[in-house]
């Protein structure tokens, strides 16, 4: 099986005074504005790392789902935030590490099941599986 996803961006201007636009597929996002300030300067709009945040944190979130299912465990709530960080590095800039923290409530796990199935998300993701960044997580059993 293969899924091909699209996203783009428009892009009018030079880099500090241009404005750009992110659009999705399936229309989650449609023109939604992002440039040098909501990247750098942290002003309104998106940029780039928060939307691999979000993707990398629902990619997580979903497999752990997955796992948690095949160990016969169901989540009752599980809440996942991602931290990106964007850093200049010799020849520009990166993205060097992405940390994960999760709050879960599973009944039925015990702290070891727990630790073994989030570290296999975490690495199993396609969105891991993707970045070259440092990938950290904490993960908190709840309940």
């Amino acid at each position: 099986m293969k899924i091909k996803r699209k996203g783009s961006a428009a892009w009018q201007g030079g880099i500090k005074d241009g404005k750009g636009a992110l659009s999705t597929e399936s229309g989650a996002l449609t023109a939604y504005p992002y440039g040098f300030a909501s990247r750098f300067e942290g002003q309104r709009g998106s940029n780039p790392e928060e939307l691999i945040a979000a993707a990398h944190a629902g990619c997580f979130t979903m497999a752990l789902s997955l796992i948690l299912g095949e160990a016969k465990l169901t989540a009752e709530q599980m809440d996942t935030s991602a931290e990106v960080t964007l850093e200049q590095v010799e020849g520009g800039f990166a993205i060097t590490a992405v940390h994960l923290t999760l709050r879960a409530k599973i009944p039925g796990a015990d702290q070891a099941t727990f630790e073994k199935l989030t570290g296999m998300a975490k690495a199993g993701c396609p969105v891991s599986k993707l970045l070259k960044a440092e990938i950290t997580l904490d993960a908190t059993l709840v309940g």
